[in-house]
């Protein structure tokens, strides 16, 4: 290099410039060229160079060292919240930024980094030669250049442009193929920034760049400018506070194990928290004795009868808050479906002195409802800060297949309005301006309990074929919503529908989540549009034929069962939205199953400034997902647009939080419904979210037990990690059942003699007193969990076509003699995740199981019979009187823990008080079953063969399931029966590349609603996963190749990418985006082909892929396992 500038000579001080090329998605081959010619460049001008790959160095104490930092290639999302925090604090107090190529393919939710870097990347096209129009030739970085650059590269297009950028180069896009930016395509920019300087080129992707003089010269230039005068930083500019640490926040719990299907809270002046439950009842937690009670029931529709099998439609008592002036009137306002009449209502209580008057209801608003059928209610109810009442309501739809019919949903918008099928069109209810479903509503509540309809709505009152009380409309299921206080902002989450994979061109994209805004009424697409207004198709359930996609600025409802307007308002494209796989937008949310919710905009001015929460957060948007169990806030610009995402008190154990308010406190309460569905989850629960400005706590991990039952005497060991933030001593306090022992150190052995349930906990306390509780975990002594073994023979991971899946089940159940009367298999398959989708049918036969051993070991047999009628009915007596009572399990359970008489004759049935809850539901739901039989699935036998159903083996994301589940009888004395299950999952056997999720080397592309990994220039490596080779002959891949023919070397390792070699190939590729499998033997050595005995354990298995001849942008598209 012969261009050293010396521009530093005359400075005090040379300065120093970092280079970060941490990656964490695409990794550019070229970055270690690169990192070289940084340092060589730095040597050869008079600066100081340190490279880095870890963003710890992104903190205010190492910044300050640096005059400029350069993003070498930069991928994905590389710093954490304070990282970025300490960045943005760099780039204020006068620093420089230097982002190179793939900087702009870095850190996207992050709107600060997008503004700073000048644009995100949007795509590229093959590399080629083209040519580059330098349009400034005056600036330090390009006035050596021509005005005409013509140069090979990788060509990026951009999005997002930031229009404060000073624009140094264009691409002309008519000298090369695949641009997308027209005629101002810029290439290379400058700009000041936020107190700052900034300078990015898209060049730099190849490793020729690196040594070309051209290139680096200016680059070099672009560090110059970046670096400026070399002053001193001056934090004291810096705007952007540092983030508060993490372990400041401690949830403090409040109660649990008390709540059956909590849905919302309102939390009262006086620190009281409602919590009303779907099933109807209303809780109270009273702060000062930190009791949770039933203050009332009220008489709601919770569970259909009519579905196939035992199911639940998820409504009952879904909403619930108390008005802005409590304090004063004592109203609440519930949204319930009542019992009585098929409809969902909203009404007024008065709650006073820990009572519900019922009879102060004022009916406020009726909401028709089709019953009997799954699935959304949205339901949630919050009030603005100009006190008008907003309630959501979900599009009450079928997002399932319907049974036996050629042409279903499967999983995208559900649009069918053939006679009969309303249930299976959202059109009749989310589309349809004239019906207040898959809405939320304005309301002005009056003093008498009646409503107004507020200025700003989205249509006028009067006006024909719509409802005035609808703000928003377009939603499928809004389950929470919130306003901003000081804004006047809504807020909500909106639970997505199911599909995995965009079908452009037949039915629309792929399922997404989203977090929505409202500054004003608006139409939010559902079901014509999702995420960023991705549009659905037409679609004639009848043929099967695709129609025309729907357009966002007109769309229309054509629908047989619409009642409202045929011309819908234009759609609004969600704020946030994410699907099951990864999120390019939005990475930090992760992947999996989802269920987005919004919380409050946190404000510290509006709080006591002891409990408050720093004024960080103020303005920004609190989000959380009910399964992902993560809690996020969301910074947002002035003009409402996305900026920033952040993580929040992420080592904290969440149990699917399903309400969240900010008390008059200025703290976050969180309620949390539990990890089980539809069912009395014992991590059910109501916590706090405090804030420590001093010494803070310790830390504890999760409380494990090494044997959660076992017979008496029974003898388990308690532990768990804790660390003090201070370093202080600690003391460990457990709580055994009533008593308590105290250790220095975090492990407990401890026995047990009588038999009953035991709560284990330990309350982990430092020097000065201050202590964190840890779970909760509950022990049942006098009665071993059964033991229960599957057995299969032949491959553990995979089912393949017209192969029964041979199977045994062993049942150890120790002390006891097995009784196989009590094991019940099922099988099926599992795809999709809506709330109502789980399986729960095998889940109540098991209980039912569980139901009738309790029974058979208490006095219930006295007096009735399971078919006979003896003192009292018969228990099929019972089942059949109650079975279409949909208040049947709250009545039959008060029944048996109160007594009672005169409904059967006059025998009177003795009071069961000290009968644990628990039990008497169980027996209840076993009762219950006697109803229908054909409600309850068939067991499987103990062993047997399976053959997977080749419409079910059709669906490659299909999972089968296998469930074996043995309760045994319990024991004299009131030993509780105890139940154990096993499980095994086959997946088919054919892999998407769209579920292979850990992929190096390798780039995705989407095409037509299906997924590919574009095969490396080099070499790939792609992480199957845990997989069992047993069996396996062969993989089969399918690839399509690229125009010209290509040759790649396969091979098939173990453990690590250079682990035992398991399989290699020659995949040869023709050309011609032809179609080609190749087959790839495994080697017949004993490591998991037919050889293995099943019994090993299961290894990571890789694939390398290798290029020996580039064919263009060859798509990998499938892997199969093909068994011998």
């Amino acid at each position: 290099m012969v261009f050293a500038f010396f521009a530093f000579s005359k400075l005090l001080v040379q300065p120093k410039i970092l280079i970060f090329s941490k990656t964490s998605g695409f990794y550019h081959t070229s970055i270690p060229k690169g990192r070289i010619a940084l340092m060589q460049l730095a040597r050869e001008n008079n600066m100081e160079a340190d490279t880095t790959t870890n963003p710890a160095a992104f903190t205010d104490a190492n910044l300050k060292n640096y005059a400029a930092v350069i993003f070498l290639s930069t991928t994905g999302d590389v710093l954490n919240n304070a990282q970025e925090a300490a960045f943005e604090r760099y780039i204020q107090a006068g620093g420089g930024f230097v982002g190179v190529h793939a900087a702009a393919d870095t850190e996207y939710d992050w709107g600060w980094y997008g503004r700073l870097v000048g644009a995100y990347f949007l795509n590229h096209p093959k590399q080629q030669d083209a040519v580059i129009q330098v349009t400034n030739r005056k600036h330090i970085s390009t006035k050596h250049l021509p005005k005409k650059w013509k140069r090979w590269d990788e060509w990026y297009s951009y999005k997002n442009i930031n229009p404060a950028i000073k624009v140094l180069m264009n691409l002309d896009e008519t000298t090369y193929e695949g641009g997308k930016n027209g005629k101002n395509h810029p290439i290379a920019w400058y700009h000041e920034y936020d107190g700052g300087r900034a300078f990015y080129t898209g060049l730099g992707h190849t490793d020729e760049s690196y040594v070309e003089p051209q290139f680096l010269k200016h680059l070099l230039g672009g560090i110059q400018y970046a670096i400026g005068k070399n002053i001193t930083l001056d934090y004291a500019k810096a705007k952007t506070q540092n983030v508060p640490e993490d372990d400041r926040f401690v949830k403090t719990l409040l109660a649990q194990g008390g709540f059956t299907e909590p849905t919302e809270m309102a939390i009262l002046p006086n620190f009281d928290i409602l919590v009303g439950q779907r099933r109807g009842e209303l809780m109270l937690y009273t702060q000062k004795t930190g009791e949770v009670k039933e203050v009332a029931n009220l008489n709601v529709f919770f569970k259909s009868t009519t579905m196939q099998g035992p199911g639940n439609a998820e409504e009952g008592l879904m909403g619930l808050a108390a008005d802005p002036d409590y304090a004063t009137n004592n109203y609440i306002y519930v949204y319930y479906a009542p019992a009585d009449k098929v409809v969902n209502r909203l009404s007024r209580f008065v709650f006073r002195n820990g009572t519900l008057d019922k009879a102060s209801e004022k009916m406020i608003l009726e909401v028709t409802t089709d019953r009997h059928i799954c699935c959304h209610t949205g339901g949630s109810i919050a009030f603005g800060p100009n006190k008008l009442l907003y309630l959501s309501t979900g599009d009450n739809s079928t997002p399932f297949d319907k049974p036996k019919s050629k042409y279903v949903n499967s999983g995208y918008a559900p649009l069918n309005d053939q006679p009969g099928d309303k249930q299976y069109d959202v059109r009749r209810s989310s589309g349809n301006t004239n019906d207040l479903r898959g809405k939320i509503l304005r309301l002005k509540i009056n003093p008498d309990g009646s409503y107004d309809i507020p200025q700003g709505n989205l249509f006028p009152k009067g006006t024909e074929k719509t409802r005035p009380e609808i703000y928003t409309m377009g939603h499928r299921n809004p389950y929470r919503i919130s306003i901003d206080q000081k804004k006047n902002v809504l807020y909500w989450g909106e639970v997505g529908p199911d599909a995995r994979a965009d079908s452009m061109a037949t039915r629309g994209p792929k399922g997404y989540d989203e977090v929505n805004r409202a500054a004003k009424a608006g139409n939010y697409g559902w079901p014509y549009f999702i995420g960023n207004n991705y549009p659905y198709r037409e679609f004639d359930y009848a043929t099967g034929k695709s129609g025309a996609a729907f357009d966002p600025a007109k769309p229309v409802n054509n629908s047989k069962n619409n009642t409202g307007l045929t011309q819908l308002p234009p759609t609004t494209p969600a704020f946030i939205w994410y699907p099951y796989d990864e999120s390019r937008d939005f990475p930090q949310v992760g992947a999996g199953g989802r269920n987005a919710m919004t919380g409050p905009v946190y404000y510290s001015e509006m709080f006591p400034a002891a409990t408050r929460y720093p004024s960080y957060f103020d303005g920004k948007l609190i989000i959380y997902d009910w399964i992902r169990d993560w809690i996020k806030f969301v910074t947002i610009t002035p003009d409402g647009k996305y900026d920033k995402m952040e993580p929040f008190m992420q080592n904290a154990k969440l149990a699917s939080v399903i309400d969240m308010e900010v008390g008059p406190d200025g703290r976050l309460y969180l309620l949390e419904y539990g990890k089980g569905w539809f069912t009395k989850n014992p991590d059910a629960g109501l916590s706090r979210v405090d804030y420590l400005a001093g010494n803070r706590p310790p830390k504890v991990s999760n409380l494990e037990v090494d044997k959660l039952n076992g017979n008496l005497p029974f003898t388990f060991t308690a532990s768990l990690t804790a660390t003090d933030p201070e370093k202080d001593a600690l003391t460990y306090i457990w709580t055994i059942g009533n008593e308590t022992k105290e250790t220095k150190e975090p492990r407990l052995q401890h026995t047990i003699t009588k038999a009953g349930d035991y709560k284990i906990s330990v309350k982990v306390q430092d020097t000065e007193k201050a202590f964190s509780t840890s779970n909760t975990v509950e022990v049942y002594a006098g009665n071993a969990q059964p033991m229960v073994n599957i057995n299969l023979q032949g491959n553990r991971s995979f089912y393949f076509p017209n192969k029964p899946v041979v199977y045994n089940i062993k049942v150890n159940d120790p002390g006891a003699k097995v009784d196989m009367k009590n094991l019940h298999v099922t099988s099926d398959f599992i795809q999709g995740r809506d709330l109502a989708s789980a399986s729960t049918g095998h889940q109540i036969i098991s209980e039912a199981i569980q139901g009738r051993n309790i029974m058979l070991n208490s006095d219930c047999k006295a007096c009735h019979a399971i078919t006979e009628k003896s003192i009292g009915p018969s228990f099929t007596e019972v089942a059949k009187k109650y079975q279409k009572d949909t208040r049947a399990h709250e009545y039959l359970a008060s029944k048996i823990i109160k007594g009672g008489s005169g409904v059967w004759g006059g025998n009177v049935m003795p009071a069961h008080l000290t009968m644990p809850e628990g039990d008497v539901r169980q027996i209840v739901t076993w009762v219950l079953t006697l109803a229908d039989a054909g409600n309850a699935k068939a067991s499987l036998p103990a062993s047997g063969k399976i053959t997977p159903a080749l419409n079910e083996q059709k669906k490659q994301e299909n999972v089968f399931r296998l469930i074996a589940t043995y309760t045994d009888n319990g024991g004299p004395g009131g030993i509780s029966p105890l139940a154990g299950s096993g499980s095994i999952y086959l997946r088919n056997n054919v892999m998407d590349v769209r579920d292979l999720t850990q992929a190096q080397g390798f780039a995705r592309r989407d095409s037509a609603g299906a997924a590919y990994l574009v095969l490396p220039n080099n070499q790939g490596v792609i992480k199957a996963g845990q997989l069992d080779l047993n069996g396996i002959n062969r993989l089969e891949l399918t690839a399509f190749s690229g125009m010209r023919p290509g040759t790649y070397q396969v091979e098939l390792r173990s453990g690590k990418p250079n682990g035992t070699l398991l399989a290699q190939a020659q995949m040869n590729l023709p050309g011609n985006r032809q179609r080609a499998t190749t087959s790839v033997p495994l080697q017949k050595n004993g490591n998991g082909n037919g050889e293995g005995s099943g019994s090993e354990p299961l290894q990571d298995i890789y694939l390398v892929v290798k290029q020996q001849q580039s064919g263009g942008r060859a798509l990998l598209k499938t892997i199969s396992f093909i068994p011998e």
